[in-house]
């Protein structure tokens, strides 16, 4: 009966989170205006590919793609990063064509958030410099405030994770942690001592996330004439686009901080092995 339990527990929760899946692929085309028959369809198809996926991921018993499958809230806060950070650049968007308290709130928070942060070398800053020389100053704020708002939102969350840890939450401690379950595509037994070795992908991770929304528009206005104005004419695209430019290096960045984490929990329990074996303890 336990492990029928534990069956239905794990479809519901499979089901759950490919429903919440759903519902943020779809918030941009729902709230926006302007999306054509054919654009709805597309974005139904995306929608109901990435539930799918998702379920098959958590209703799977063994691991996939999805890091930290068992170590919450790992991917709860990185849920929760990506549909605050669409939730709110799409009300920012709906507030040029259809404004209300609501999105008019957000628009006020977004131009302040983004004229505070326009600095010069800021990520912001580097942002409005992905458009092209044609872009109109209309643009320009337009991506300036997606990308402030897009930036403090993905640091907030950061800091949420770190704060933590610190307190010495995650992962649980009531719960043992499975590396081969929790870190997929790391592979354990490749070679080398596994501390080193998720020691030394933490920092690259780290590294990734803290310089990819500097790296990112310099690629892109070295590599071509900078983004057309007219690309980012959707609500849609904007708001794709300035997302994923927030949530991947603060993913990256949780990522680093959690393997991190998982190489001193490693470290910490063989030095209490050692210390055991120095007493002369044996185990029974």
């Amino acid at each position: 009966m336990r492990g029928g339990k534990d069956v239905i527990s794990r479809l519901a929760g499979a089901l759950l989170r490919a429903f919440l899946v759903v519902i943020l692929l779809a918030t941009p085309s729902i709230l926006l205006p302007g999306v054509g028959p054919d654009g709805k369809q597309m974005v139904a198809l995306v929608a109901l590919f990435g539930g799918v996926l998702t379920f098959v991921e958590y209703n799977a018993t063994y691991p996939g793609l999805v890091e930290f499958r068992d170590a919450p809230p790992f991917n709860r806060l990185r849920y929760a990063l990506l549909f605050v950070l669409v939730l709110s650049l799409t009300l920012m968007q709906r507030d040029a064509s259809d404004p209300s308290t609501l999105t008019t709130l957000f628009a006020v928070m977004a131009a302040a958030i983004g004229d505070a942060m326009d600095f010069p070398y800021s990520p912001v800053r580097l942002a409005t410099l992905m458009l092209s020389e044609g872009a109109t100053q209309e643009d320009l704020e337009a991506v300036r405030n997606a990308a402030g708002i897009a930036y403090l939102v993905a640091t907030a969350a950061i800091a949420v994770f770190v704060a933590v840890i610190r307190l010495n939450r995650w992962p649980s401690r009531h719960a043992a942690f499975n590396v081969w379950v929790n870190l997929p595509t790391f592979e354990a037994t490749a070679g080398g001592d596994v501390v080193q070795r998720l020691q030394r992908d933490a920092r690259l991770n780290v590294a990734l996330g803290f310089l990819l929304p500097f790296l990112i528009p310099t690629v892109v206005k070295m590599g071509s004439s900078g983004l057309d104005p007219l690309t980012l004419a959707s609500p849609q695209t904007l708001v794709w686009t300035t997302a994923a430019w927030a949530f991947l290096p603060a993913s990256l960045f949780m990522r680093g901080v959690g393997m991190a984490r998982i190489a001193q929990m490693i470290r910490e329990k063989r030095r209490m092995g050692e210390m055991i074996g120095n007493a002369g303890f044996v185990p029974v």
